[in-house]
Formats: structure tokens, sequence, C-alpha cells
């Protein structure tokens, strides 16, 4: 193993060590020098979600429903890393629920969100652990998730695509079931 690995007890910048001089670079020049140091920290944080399960992040942000209607939140940006080259993929998430006898504190969807974003990912999958995350803590009528993201995987490699973006969904309950409860939660995103 490189004998600069060694100057770090964190095994991960060791590894970021490595790997920068792998990749042919010298990792003791003065822009790098502390670099695997950043990476590792950059690291945890992009991936802290793994400590984290939706109750932890919601707490007692959970309270008797009052009213019968739809609660959607627009626009939730979100940063994860896909989990298949371990680059950048971003965007936001549009999360509506049709509350039975719970509602959730406004605050704790977007917490909700980071939680699955900061762990190496699939839109696909983040976009059904919100919207299942959301059907266990409330018990609700519904959920719908719609997800929309950049992916540097296809902008930066591979096809190399920089305008492409990528849609998912996830339905659950009365929205899996009734086209215009979806259309509802649907014109309500598109609203200005």
């Amino acid at each position: 193993m490189n004998v600069l690995a060694d100057r770090f007890a964190d095994p991960v910048a060791a590894h970021a060590e490595a790997t920068i001089a792998h990749l042919g670079e010298d990792p003791s020049r003065p822009g790098l020098l502390d670099t695997p140091r950043r990476f590792a920290k950059a690291m945890r944080f992009l991936t802290g979600g793994y400590s984290l399960e939706p109750a932890d992040v919601v707490g007692s942000g959970i309270f008797p429903a009052e009213g019968e209607g739809a609660v959607l939140v627009r626009n939730v940006e979100f940063h994860s890393l896909c989990e298949h080259h371990l680059l950048p993929f971003f965007g936001h998430v549009h999360v509506a629920y049709l509350p039975d006898k719970k509602i959730i504190g406004l605050s704790k969807i977007p917490r909700i969100v980071d939680l699955f974003a900061r762990r190496m990912q699939v839109q696909e999958r983040l976009t059904q652990q919100v919207a299942d995350a959301l059907v266990e803590l409330l018990e609700p009528k519904g959920v719908m998730v719609v997800a929309e993201a950049r992916h540097l995987c296809m902008a930066m490699r591979g096809v190399e695509k920089q305008n492409s973006s990528t849609a998912t969904h996830a339905l659950r309950g009365v929205y899996t079931l009734d086209a215009a409860s979806r259309q509802e939660i649907l014109s309500m995103i598109r609203e200005p």
C-alpha cells in the first residue's frame, strides 16, 4: 500500500489517496494533499442516511388529522449518489398524501427525502422509499411521490446527454386506483 495512505486513520481517506495514485496523479502534491480527507468527509455526509430511519427524523412530528383534503409538498430539492457509478444525481420531489387519521409536520417530508437521498441510490428506489415511509408512518388513504432528476452518470460519461432528465413516481392507496385523484395532484404540482 502507498506509504502516504498510512497517514490517514480513516480508511475511506486512505483508499481515496490510493485511488488518486492509481489514476496516475501524485497525491502528495499541494493541491491534492488534503483531498483524501476532504473526500472521506464529503462521502460520510453524502451517505449519512444509513444511520437513521424515517421515525428518527420525524420524531414527534405526527399529529391528529383535522381535515380531509390532500397535502402536497412541492419541489423538495435533493442530491444523491448513483449507486452504479457514485456520481451525483439531483432534482426535486413532489410528495402528496391524503390523510386518514394522522398528518405529518411539513418540514418532516423534506427530512424523509434527504434521509433516503443520502444513501447510494437509484431514483426508482428513492421514490418508492419515500412513499413507503409515509404509508408506514401515517397510514394515509393514499400517497403519491413524483421525482424528477438529472443524472451526471448520463451527462458526464456513457451517452453524455447533458439535457436529459428522468421522472419516476410511486403510488399508494387511493392514488393507485383513482385517476381523478391522481390528476388532481398532478394539476397541483404544475401550478405556479
